[in-house]
């Protein structure tokens, strides 16, 4: 039997990085990598739910996320649901053949919920064979037109009609096609020294090319008849996000932060904003509400990130938004998990090891050097997946009461790991 959460419904966590909403699925490498991330939908747990994850999770790792959490490791039911090329994960369980055993194990739980990383077609589908609602939704939803919605503004193009409708500044830019590409960039590259090209549909940097005057040859699409969007490339000394929440009740921002970026892709994240200009704060906060607006407007329920740039004279320009559960979302809920505080100071990055270390062996450093998150203390280090970033580095989060403390305790992560980047 599966139990059920204080609200008396369990949830069916499906861990659906790859998605069409994401990227396309014809780059077969990409939602794979992705997919690596996937483990660490185990700090969303709770005894009694099901956890549907493209990758087994390591013995190791099983071990140090249920120890933290206070829980044993078979309240939990762990399903392995492997990639299958150009497929979207929803899909895959039937094509694995689980929806049985998934009905089976739901049997006792009328009330579960399915609870999707991404709110695609596939995923609203699979809520349905297996006779399940949808979390957060009233029973019957999502709509045809929310799963729209949502598929629209996760793509550039999308974003950029609804920010201009309400107001929200956008670098300079258009949508076209590969064939009308290249005079599209010379046309911006006559008005700006630099421009990014972006599929239309991408997320965490993947597929954005920057272009120069001097190096035109960088905008040449691989494929015909592709969507892109070709902006003006802001001068930015900070790359922000805020996550919007919508609910029955309203719209809130709880929690902005700084990205890390590595090449034009997110590495890392640290919250709450700081050393920004209080005018840009307030306007990244205003604008994302504005955006929750719309979307509770059309019927979104759950929570969505609007994402930034800010100039050295503090100006803001918006570059897109992710309406799905994002790489903040679930350290934001284990922050404020392990220290009942939502107002914590938190990051995230990777530890990187040299040599590489095994998993056990990072845990056991972090608990030798007191990094480990202390409970009492309220901060620490925690490691959130089990698998290694290029052979050498873990993800990890890590949280205090303040700024100060925060800084102070990644200054030591960095110390006590040779001295690379800790922060990513």
């Amino acid at each position: 039997m599966v139990a059920a959460r204080e609200d008396n419904r369990a949830l069916v966590i499906l861990a659906n990085f790859v998605s069409p909403l994401t990227v396309d699925l014809r780059a077969a490498s990409v939602p794979r990598r992705w997919s690596e991330q996937a483990p660490r939908k185990i700090w969303l747990t709770r005894p009694g739910h099901v956890l549907l994850v493209p990758l087994p999770l390591s013995e190791s790792f099983r071990r140090y996320a249920f120890g933290r959490l206070g829980m044993s490791e078979d309240s939990v039911t762990v399903v392995t649901v492997p990639d299958i090329p150009r497929v979207p994960m929803a899909e895959a369980v039937a094509a694995h053949g689980l929806l049985e055993p998934l009905r089976a194990l739901l049997r006792e739980s009328p009330d579960a919920r399915l609870l999707p990383t991404a709110l695609d077609e596939a995923c609203v589908a699979l809520a349905a064979d297996l006779g399940i609602g949808i979390e957060p939704y009233p029973a019957g939803g999502p709509s045809l037109r929310v799963v729209r919605t949502v598929a629209d503004l996760n793509t550039k193009s999308g974003f950029r009609a609804i920010a201009t409708r309400l107001g929200i500044r956008l670098p300079d830019g258009v949508v076209c096609t590969s064939a009308n590409l290249a005079r599209a960039t010379d046309e911006l590259l006559a008005a700006w020294k630099r421009v990014v090209v972006k599929p239309d549909r991408s997320a965490g940097g993947h597929g954005l090319r920057f272009v120069t005057r001097d190096d035109r040859a960088a905008a040449t699409p691989p494929t015909a008849g592709e969507r892109w969007v070709v902006e003006q490339y802001v001068d930015h000394n900070r790359a922000v996000s805020a996550q919007g929440h919508c609910a029955p009740d309203g719209v809130s921002v709880p929690f902005d932060g700084e990205m890390r970026m590595s090449g034009g892709s997110f590495a890392g994240y640290r919250s709450p904003l700081h050393d920004v200009p209080g005018v840009a704060r307030a306007e990244l906060a205003t604008w994302t509400l504005a955006l929750g607006r719309h979307l509770a407007a059309e019927g979104y329920r759950g929570p969505f990130s609007l994402d930034a740039v800010c100039a050295p004279d503090g100006t803001l320009h918006a570059l897109e938004c992710n309406v799905r559960r994002t790489a903040t979302t679930t350290p934001h809920v284990l922050v404020t998990r392990l220290t009942g505080n939502p107002a914590s100071a938190w990051s995230t990055g990777t530890i990187r090891t040299d040599p590489p270390c095994p998993f056990d062996a990072v845990a056991e450093r972090l608990i030798a050097t007191r990094l480990d998150f202390r409970p009492e203390a309220g901060q620490g280090v925690i490691i959130y997946t089990d698998r290694p970033v290029d052979g050498v580095g873990w993800r990890y989060v890590a949280m205090a009461p303040d700024h100060d403390g925060l800084t102070e305790l990644e200054t030591r992560l960095t110390a006590s790991f040779g001295g690379d980047d800790a922060g990513g």
